[in-house]
C-alpha cells in the first residue's frame, strides 16, 4: 500500500503546531514547495525550518521548481485563485517543474512526505495541485493536515 501524501500550510499555525501535525502523521520528509523559501513568519524561512524539522527527525527537501511563479503568487495574494491555478498549470508543463515533480514522486515512494506552503486552505494553494499530480502517478491518498 502506498503511503498517503500529506500537505500543510503554515499561514495560521506556529512552527511547533506544524511539526506536531507532521509527527502525528508520521511524516519522514517535508517537501517545501515554495518558489521562495523565505517567510516573515518566525521559523519558516528555509534554514530555520530545515533545522527545526531535522531536530524532530523529519527530513527536509526544497523543490523550488514546484513553487508558483511570481505572477501566480501575485494573483493568489489578490484572491484570484483561478488565475493562480492557470499560471501554475502552465508552469507545470516546463521541464524543470516536471523534473521536480518526478523527484517528489520518487521520494514519496521511499518515505511519507508532506508538501509545505504558506496558504492555510489547501483548496486555494498550488500544493493541492502538486499533490494531485503526485497521486495520479502513485495512487496515493492525499491528506491535508
Amino acid at each position: 500500500m502506498t503511503a498517503p501524501i500529506a500537505t500543510i500550510g503554515y499561514e495560521k499555525a506556529p512552527l511547533a503546531e506544524v511539526i506536531g501535525r507532521m509527527k502525528a502523521a508520521r511524516v519522514g520528509l517535508l517537501i517545501d514547495v515554495r518558489a521562495v523559501a523565505a517567510s516573515r513568519r518566525p521559523g519558516f524561512s528555509k534554514t530555520l525550518l530545515s533545522g527545526s524539522v531535522r531536530d524532530e527527525g523529519i527530513g527536509y527537501l526544497h523543490l523550488r521548481d514546484l513553487g508558483t511563479p511570481k505572477s501566480g503568487r501575485v494573483a493568489a495574494r489578490a484572491g484570484r485563485v483561478a488565475e493562480m491555478q492557470a499560471i501554475f498549470a502552465e508552469h507545470m508543463q516546463t521541464a524543470t517543474a516536471l523534473g521536480a515533480l518526478e523527484e517528489a514522486v520518487r521520494r514519496s515512494g521511499e518515505e511519507r512526505v508532506c508538501l509545505l506552503c504558506y496558504e492555510a486552505e489547501a483548496a486555494c494553494c498550488h500544493r493541492k495541485i502538486v499533490a494531485e499530480l503526485m497521486a495520479e502517478r502513485t495512487g496515493a491518498e492525499i491528506v491535508h493536515l
